[in-house]
């Protein structure tokens, strides 16, 4: 029953979990599922094929729920989700700008749920294939003129990571 709103469907209701509970929830079956799927045979190219098919997926999400409201796509468009982050980023990544001009925006990620939930699940490979591997793809499908480059992620046991993404002319 719902007693702070009558007219607030109870799905839209605060779940009461905190943001690593909603995380173990939404993703531990998911991890189970594929590295079991991982363990089948040709296991390296089950990794491209997830990679793949990852960045397919995160490239339409860009299209449908970014791109298209934030137009026209221009790279201070892009950098808002960082400059000005959601309650929810602020509470699953800790990061700090490095650079932000005209043409070059770079973050350094010392905290991230993601990469904490899968490493603790022993699956940070499944996690670097759907979550950072398609950041690439992301930024492409906000705009052909943005390029990403990263050197390090937590999701592979570095200490940050490092995203640059460059506007190009």
């Amino acid at each position: 029953m719902n007693t702070k709103n009558p007219d607030e469907h109870k799905f839209m209701q605060d779940s009461e979990m905190t943001f690593q509970e909603v995380f173990n929830f939404a993703f531990q079956r998911f991890i189970s599922i594929i590295q079991g799927l991982a363990e089948e045979p040709g296991k390296d190219n089950f990794m491209d094929i997830l990679k793949r098919l990852s960045c397919e997926a995160a490239s339409e999400n860009v299209l449908l729920n970014m791109a298209e409201s934030c137009k026209p796509n221009n790279f201070e468009d892009f950098k808002d989700w960082a400059i000005n982050p959601s309650r929810f980023m602020k509470h699953v990544l800790t990061f700090d700008i490095i650079e932000d001009t005209d043409r070059v925006f770079e973050i350094k990620v010392t905290e991230c749920l993601w990469a904490k939930t899968f490493r603790e699940n022993g699956a940070s490979d499944i996690g670097y294939a759907t979550l950072c591997h398609t950041d690439f793809a992301g930024c492409q499908a906000f705009n052909k003129k943005i390029r990403m480059t990263r050197s390090s992620t937590l999701m592979q046991g570095d200490d940050y990571c490092n995203h640059h993404w460059i506007w190009e002319e």
